[in-house]
């Protein structure tokens, strides 16, 4: 997945949790909603200008865009899994294995 679609993905996922439509941000940030979706499906890559608007309407640091780890694909994330844990002692394996189950069974 490239950088620009997992920042598009990031920009929606930070816009859905604050409660906003790509209507209502749109608007807020002076853009047509359109550019917005192409945004966050990865299709144009957005200025800094308008990563600056958008953090400001949502009220966080432009960092947390690039917090967007947890959006690699699946395989990835469970290869990245797997080297952490063949790492980690077996009493955090155990721990690990309790808190996903506990998780999934939640």
């Amino acid at each position: 997945m490239s950088y620009v679609n997992l920042l598009g993905k990031r920009i929606k996922e930070i816009r859905k949790s604050k409660g906003f439509t790509q209507d209502a941000l749109a608007e807020k940030i002076g853009i047509d909603s359109k550019h917005l979706s192409r945004v966050e499906c990865g299709k144009n890559n957005p200025s800094l200008d308008l990563l600056y608007k958008i953090a400001s309407v949502l009220d966080i640091d432009t960092e947390e865009f690039f917090k967007n780890s947890h959006l690699k694909e699946k395989e990835i994330l469970i290869e990245e899994m797997n080297h952490a844990l063949a790492c980690c002692p077996i009493d955090k394996v155990r721990l690990f294995y309790k808190i996903l189950f506990d998780i999934i069974a939640g």
